[in-house]
C-alpha cells in the first residue's frame, strides 16, 4: 500500500512538474532537485539573510520564481545577485512591511513579473527592546505588533485576491519557540509571536474554503544575526541545551525545506498547523 501511495506521489509530481505557466516562464535553472513548485511564483519578507535566505533559496531551488525583499537596497541587490548567480528565478525590491506603501511595491514587483502570485512567507520580523515585558514602551509594543502581527495579515489581504484566481495558495507565518519557553528578556516580541498562532489558526479557517492553505513555523534557536545578542549569553545557551534533543544551535538552511514542502501539492491536506522546528518537541 505505501508503494502504491509512494508511485502514485511521484506520478503526480511528475505531471505538475510539466505544466509550468508561461506567466511564470523564468523558471529556475538548477531546480533539478524537484519541480514541485514549478510554474508557483512566491512572495517572500524579510529574504535577504539568513532564514528567509535560504527559504528563498530552496523555494527558487525546486522550481518557484521567488520575490526577495528587505528594507535596504544593497542587501536586496546582493540577495538576488547571488541567487540568480546560482542559475535561479528571482527579483527583488525593497520592502519595509511597516510601511504602508512598501507592501504594495512588493505585490506591484511581483504581479509585473508574473501577473500571479501562489506563496506568500512571512520572515520579516523586528525585536526593538531586550528586557521584562512590562519594562516595554508604547513606542516599542506599537512597532512590535504593527510589524510582527498587523503587517503578515494586511499584506496577505492585498495577496488574496490573485491567490483565489489562482484557485489556490499557499501561507507560511513564522512565530518562536520563545511562545512556550518563557524567555523574560524577550517579552514583548513573543507575546507578538502567540499572536502569530492565532492569526494562523483564525486565517486558516476562513480561507480553507478558498483551497489556501495557511500554517506556521515555531522556530527555535538559529545562529543568526538576529539572535546573536542571546547566544552571546552563555546562561542563556547552557539553559537551553537542557532542551534540545540536538544539542546544537539551527542554521537557516535546517527550516527551508519544511516550508518548501508546506508551499507544494504534497501539503494540500495540510492547513492551520503550528509546527515546532527547534531540535526538540516542547510540551504545549
Amino acid at each position: 500500500m505505501i508503494s502504491m501511495f509512494r508511485a502514485a506521489s511521484w506520478a503526480f509530481k511528475g505531471l505538475h512538474c510539466t505544466s509550468v505557466l508561461l506567466s511564470a516562464r523564468m523558471s529556475s535553472k538548477t531546480a533539478d532537485r524537484s519541480c514541485t513548485l514549478a510554474g508557483k511564483v512566491a512572495v517572500i519578507t524579510g529574504s535577504t539573510n539568513g532564514i528567509g535566505f535560504a527559504i528563498a533559496r530552496r523555494l527558487a531551488q525546486d522550481g518557484a520564481h521567488v520575490v526577495v525583499s528587505s528594507r535596504k537596497q544593497q542587501n536586496v541587490d546582493r540577495a538576488e545577485a547571488a541567487l540568480q548567480g546560482e542559475g535561479l528565478s528571482v527579483t527583488g525590491t525593497v520592502g519595509h512591511v511597516g510601511k504602508a506603501e512598501d507592501p504594495e511595491r512588493l505585490v506591484g514587483k511581483a504581479l509585473g513579473h508574473c501577473r500571479v502570485v501562489d506563496i506568500l512567507v512571512c520572515m520579516a520580523g523586528v525585536n526593538l527592546y531586550v528586557g521584562s515585558t512590562l519594562g516595554s514602551s508604547e513606542q516599542v509594543w506599537d512597532k512590535i505588533l504593527n510589524v510582527n502581527v498587523k503587517a503578515p495579515a494586511l499584506l496577505l489581504s492585498q495577496l488574496l485576491p490573485y491567490m483565489e484566481n489562482r484557485g489556490n495558495g499557499s501561507v507560511v507565518l513564522v512565530s518562536s519557540i520563545g511562545v512556550y519557553i518563557t524567555e523574560p528578556k524577550l517579552g514583548a516580541y513573543n507575546v507578538s509571536k502567540t499572536a502569530i498562532l492565532g492569526l494562523t489558526k483564525t486565517l486558516a479557517g476562513e480561507l480553507a474554503p478558498k483551497n489556501i492553505r495557511v500554517n506556521c513555523l515555531v522556530l527555535g534557536d538559529i545562529d543568526t544575526t538576529f539572535s546573536q545578542v542571546l547566544f552571546e549569553d552563555p546562561v542563556f545557551w547552557n539553559h537551553m541545551k537542557a532542551f534540545h534533543g540536538i544539542q546544537r544551535v539551527g542554521k537557516p538552511e535546517d527550516r527551508s525545506g519544511l516550508v518548501s514542502l508546506l508551499c507544494s501539492p504534497d501539503a494540500s491536506y495540510i492547513p492551520g498547523e503550528n509546527t515546532v522546528v527547534a531540535g526538540f518537541s516542547p510540551h504545549r
